[in-house]
């Protein structure tokens, strides 16, 4: 895949892939090629992940994983070219909120606005302790528009949500991961990037259909109620029990060794 202007794109082991905002010198903040670039880079994971089964997402440099739209793109910006430009980043959002495989934010340094609400589309998040976060659209005379009010709410509830999103406050890593917006804090950039690539491991190393089964129950259950959801769930099981790795899986554990998937 690519390569892009303005992502970069790499794999640092087998099934991995790493994914890089790659704008530093503007924060990493989304402009209009970097709509294009993410929307080509997730449309082609959902339709073909490939041997892929684990996406890395972070930002280059030490401070900022992404800053939100880049406000100097859109000085003076017609209504029209906003209009279309945010459009884009919307088809950009509902694609990677369908990439069949877990997707994790490695949230190396502030994330602001459009920056913050791209970690809430991604499966989790980890964090370094210096980070900090705010949905700050309020503040410019627009509200969040890139799935904030909906993503938020359902990670941090709805009080909490309108508390960030009405005040437009920053805050810091230790109320995201009390909060629910990162599942863990680390030290600096290298403990963060060891730490993600550990998990991101872990899941390459099982059964990639089953994983791309769980997430898609979870993620599809928790906008049924429970009833809808179990059933959705066992159609989701029901799928796996006729595969090539559900088999090696329980001849392995017979067999006292580790198994060999292969996504069939």
């Amino acid at each position: 895949m690519g390569p892009y202007e303005t992502v970069l794109v790499e794999t640092p082991r087998p099934h991995l892939l790493l994914v890089t905002l790659n704008r530093p010198d503007s924060g990493n903040a989304k402009n209009t090629q970097m709509g294009r670039d993410l929307l080509d880079l997730w449309t082609r994971l959902v339709a073909d992940p490939g041997d892929v089964r684990c996406v890395v997402l972070t930002g280059a440099g030490e401070r900022i994983f992404c800053a939100g739209g880049d406000l100097k793109e859109r000085k003076g910006m017609s209504k029209e070219a906003w209009q279309q430009q945010h459009e884009l980043f919307e088809r950009g959002r509902d694609a990677l909120l369908e990439v069949p495989v877990p997707v994790i934010a490695a949230v190396n340094g502030h994330a602001y606005a459009g920056g913050l609400e791209t970690l809430l589309v991604c499966d989790f998040a980890y964090a370094v302790r210096a980070a900090r976060f705010a949905l700050t659209e309020v503040t410019l005379g627009i509200m969040p528009g890139g799935g904030g009010t909906q993503t938020l709410a359902r990670r941090v509830g709805e009080a909490r949500a309108k508390e960030i999103i009405l005040t437009g406050l920053p805050f810091s890593a230790e109320d995201a991961l009390q909060w629910g917006v990162v599942n863990r804090l680390c030290e600096d950039r290298a403990a963060l990037m060891a730490g993600v690539f550990a998990t991101a491991g872990r899941i390459c190393d099982n059964a990639p259909l089953s994983v791309r089964q769980a997430k898609k129950a979870i993620h599809h259950g928790l906008q049924m109620d429970l009833r809808r959801g179990l059933a959705f769930e066992i159609e989701a099981y029901n799928r796996l029990v006729d595969t090539e790795d559900r088999r090696e899986g329980v001849l392995a554990y017979n067999e006292k060794r580790q198994p060999v998937f292969r996504g069939r």
